[in-house]
């Protein structure tokens, strides 16, 4: 069964302009827990004395998910997370040759000695401590360096190999397949005796991340990070919404508890300033939504005619606009909703004039304003027949 790893704590913070307060954080980190997330990636303690506070605050707060925090391949960092009491660290360093010789100006033996010392310093300092280790932008270095590399921190501690597509640069279907390049580590490693964890990181850059973090748990990765609303750097990461629907309703794992995602998320959007697009998969306003007069009509009889989700796996409800693209069977089942399923024809042509016209501002007709258009159609009506 796969686990999920949310890091709206440490990769969200990394969106332009979003930093949570702390108790915003252990707030969405009980939230969190209560959807049943596998893994809270606090934050990186290293960064700032608040990130730390809130990173320790969480972390002692008992909850089913093990929280964790980011970690660069120094011992400080380590410390630092250890001193919060997590019970997961993200340790991350590159293995590409370019970035090696150009960045850091070290060859792979010795960044491989420097990222199994830090494992081995982690391991001896806490031994039940989950070490994950991340080469950075895995997928575009060096193969053999990335086996090598994470070799080498398995047979230091490590628990979990991360596979981060940090551009997000995979491409399902094509040469740059996700799933091709899961299975091929995985054999490799297997290969020299290792079976750690797999996990996948995969960012949105070219709008694969869900799909590729599929083609990753298709070819048996373990672990997948997600954040809610996909927050993160530049285009973001894995939608957590979307990716804990897609694996309850279509791979069978249902662990979690689905019904808590909208509140997670308009507490997130709210304090991260970031809006839940209207059209957005699951949270989006519109997700449940029917608005043409033909959608409108079929899904009033059946809605699986143009659903393939029910609102009810995540606690929502289904809505049927009324607007310029409206027909008369739309507006009938609304007029049966304000309890007016009375009205003769030609009200019901009146009624309907006036809802494309108020679609045709740029608006849709709620429930309430339906009543009100009903009212003065009756009484226009009356009013006519009154003149005569």
């Amino acid at each position: 069964m796969v686990s999920v790893l949310d890091s709206t704590l440490r990769e969200g913070e990394q969106t332009p302009g979003v930093y949570f307060d702390k108790h915003i954080k252990l707030a969405i980190a009980n939230l969190l827990d209560e959807v049943g997330v596998d893994i809270i990636e606090a934050g990186h303690p290293m960064v700032t004395t608040e990130i730390k506070e809130a990173v320790e605050s969480i972390a002692k707060k008992g909850y089913k998910a093990i929280v964790g925090a980011h970690s660069r391949s120094l011992k400080s960092d380590v410390d630092l997370a250890l001193e919060c009491g997590v019970g997961f660290i993200g340790i991350f360093y590159c293995v590409s040759e370019e970035r090696l010789s150009n960045v850091f100006k070290k060859d792979l033996p010795s960044a491989i000695q420097q990222i199994t010392d830090v494992i081995n310093y982690a391991k001896t300092q806490k031994p039940n401590i989950l070490i994950r280790y991340t080469p950075e932008d895995t997928v575009r270095s060096q193969f053999e360096n990335v086996v090598t590399a994470a070799s080498a921190a398995v047979e230091a501690g490590a628990d979990i190999i991360s596979v981060a597509d940090t551009t997000g640069y995979m491409v399902p279907g094509t040469s740059r397949s996700m799933y091709d390049y899961v299975s091929r580590l995985k054999d490799e490693l297997n290969k020299k005796g290792l079976n750690p964890k797999i996990a996948v990181h995969c960012h949105n850059d070219r709008g694969f991340a869900l799909a590729n973090a599929l083609d990753a748990y298709r070819a048996g990765a373990e672990i997948i990070d997600a954040s809610v609303l996909g927050l993160g750097e530049r285009a973001g990461i894995v939608d957590l919404a979307e990716l804990l629907v897609v694996l309850t309703a279509d791979f069978g794992e249902s662990k979690w508890n689905l019904l808590k995602l909208n509140e997670l998320y308009h507490l997130v959007s709210k304090h991260s300033g970031v809006p839940i697009p209207a059209n957005y998969p699951i949270m989006g306003a519109n997700a449940f939504t029917h608005c043409a007069g033909v959608h409108t009509h079929a899904a009033s009889i059946n809605p699986m005619h143009y659903e393939s989700l029910s609102p009810d796996l995540v606690g929502r409800e289904r809505h049927f606009a009324l607007d310029h693209m409206s027909g008369i069977a739309s507006l009938r089942y609304a007029l049966k909703l304000i309890g007016e399923n009375e009205l003769d024809d030609e009200l019901q042509a009146d009624v309907l004039k006036e809802v494309k016209s108020v679609g045709q501002r740029g608006r849709t007709v709620d429930l309430t304003e339906l009543k009100h258009i009903v009212d003065s159609c009756k009484h226009n009506k009356t009013f006519k027949q009154m003149s005569k």
